[in-house]
């Protein structure tokens, strides 16, 4: 079942809720009182659930700043000291490379290359990393039939 947590109406980021974990998505830019509220909402609803995970989905967002950064970094921070596991997912190679060029390595933070797979790296079902040619196991793999 799908929970959306209330925020603020206008300029907030839905926190939503499947299962155990936390579904952030977050597009395009993020202001200072919007990251506040961000961070006490999943603080909150960390502490009051049985939330062992947070996904946050970056797939929206196309520049990074340290601002961003930080806000992640404090983010994964919060949840691991109330006992939840945070995912980056759909990391835009840009974004990658502004962060390591800003010097941010984000402690505490794992990535994955889609949602599926960050959901799926919190179950415990997969490797973040795969070896070059393996399939996800979340995308069926295709094969070919050899025939007789």
């Amino acid at each position: 079942m799908t929970h959306a947590h209330a925020g603020p109406p206008w300029g907030s980021v839905p926190v939503l809720r499947l299962g155990d974990v936390l579904l952030v998505t977050l597009q395009g830019d993020l202001h200072d009182s919007t990251a506040e509220q961000l961070q006490q909402d999943i603080s909150e609803t960390i502490a009051s659930s049985s939330t062992t995970g947070v996904v946050i989905d970056l797939s929206g967002v196309e520049m990074v700043d340290s601002f961003l950064g930080r806000v992640l970094a404090e983010i994964a921070a919060k949840a691991g000291l109330l006992a939840a596991q945070t995912v980056v997912a759909g990391m835009r190679p840009a974004v990658a490379i502004t962060l390591v060029e800003l010097g941010l390595t984000l402690p505490g933070l794992r990535t994955a290359l889609t949602t599926e797979d960050a959901l799926g790296l919190l179950a415990g079902e997969a490797s973040p990393y795969r070896p070059a040619g393996e399939a996800s196991p979340y995308r069926p793999r295709c094969t070919r039939r050899e025939s007789p």
